[in-house]
């Protein structure tokens, strides 16, 4: 899989910074008004981009009150059923363009995960420059081959997925041609548990696809997203409310615009700290070296002729004179001239 892309006018990839998104989800609580402010407050946060879910109540699944489509599963949203709970959650498709107007207008890119075929088209009806397959769509197969073709980024999250789904889904994707392919490690627990995260798991998925990694983050606090950076992630994805006491189907695990714009600062300060893999010292520390470190240098006046001893002789700080390896090598060796006390020993000073 290709290592560097394009999302719009954003490099995606091993040569670029690390691309932070917005995940708004329900968080407009159906309210215009609410996605802008929190489109705004992503540019603000400096975040890349801002992602949205582009499904209706009934492209995703069935008015059904029967066992199966109760939510029972210990989480969050219990006590309901999946079309309630997406009736509650989805953008309305009038509102995307817009929202996706308004961000491009910011400077952020805009793009959505799609969940079944009339919502790709729609996407693709307003050029969005890339698609992300959400956790539990790993392995609707139909629906990642018709995004592949498009040739375009596919995002590919892997919280509910076996090694053998993320196999198949970039099988297809290689089969329709689109290399351009990132694996997102995500949990889909929400919010996800510390201990739960296995970050460890990234340069893994990383080495056995050869492919881009991410993530797409539901833990708590912005710890989880500043650390991935040093295991090679190379998109963050965070969902962004504007207060969580507003509450919503997603509120209880997203974060406040403050918290956002904490959470990259740090992935910034990460990328910078992380540097280079390269074994050598900058130019500062060049010099940091030479000022600091020890060398040996006259401690006496030496006078010319007068043989180089353990009392006129020493290891000190700073750096200047000859290496302290020759220590032993020019005990006993005499001064070639009058050596004032001070002086940085080196070998035009010396003779044997």
């Amino acid at each position: 899989m290709n290592k560097n892309f394009t999302i719009g006018s954003r490099q995606v990839g091993a040569d670029a910074p690390v691309f932070i998104v917005a995940e708004m989800s329900a968080n407009h609580l159906q309210d215009y008004n609410r996605a802008m402010e929190i489109l705004h407050a992503a540019k603000e946060a400096g975040a890349d981009a801002i992602k949205l879910q582009t499904f209706t109540p009934d492209t995703i699944t069935l008015d059904c009150d029967d066992p199966c489509f109760q939510i029972t599963q210990g989480t969050i949203w219990d006590g309901t059923t999946l079309y309630k709970l997406y009736q509650e959650a989805y953008t309305p498709w009038d509102w995307q363009p817009k929202l996706m107007e308004e961000a491009n207008r910011l400077g952020l890119e805009c793009f959505s995960s799609p969940f079944d075929f009339t919502s790709v088209d729609f996407m693709e009806s307003m050029n969005m420059p890339a698609y992300k397959v959400a956790s539990y769509e790993i392995n609707d197969i139909p629906l990642i081959r018709k995004i592949a073709r498009l040739h375009k980024p596919v995002i590919l999250a892997t919280g509910v997925a076996h090694l053998e789904d993320i196999e198949r889904a970039l099988r297809v994707c290689r089969e329709e041609g689109n290399e351009d392919v990132m694996l997102l490690k995500c949990v889909s627990s929400y919010p996800t548990p510390y201990e739960d995260i296995n970050l460890n798991m990234i340069p893994t998925l990383g080495s056995t696809f050869n492919c881009l990694m991410g993530l797409s983050d539901h833990t708590l606090g912005p710890a989880v997203a500043a650390g991935s950076i040093a295991l090679g992630v190379k998109m963050v994805e965070k969902h962004l409310t504007l207060r969580r006491s507003d509450g919503g189907p997603d509120g209880a695990f997203s974060m406040e615009p403050e918290e956002f714009a904490e959470m990259v600062k740090n992935i910034r300060i990460m990328e910078k700290a992380l540097g280079s893999s390269e074994f050598r010292l900058t130019p500062k520390q060049e010099l940091e070296h030479d000022e600091g470190s020890r060398s040996l240098f006259a401690v006496r006046d030496i006078a010319q002729g007068e043989a180089l001893t353990p009392e006129n002789i020493r290891s000190i700080r700073p750096g200047n004179g000859l290496h302290t390896m020759y220590y032993e090598q020019v005990l006993g060796q005499k001064a070639s001239r009058d050596i004032r006390r001070g002086t940085p020993l080196s070998w035009n000073l010396i003779t044997e």
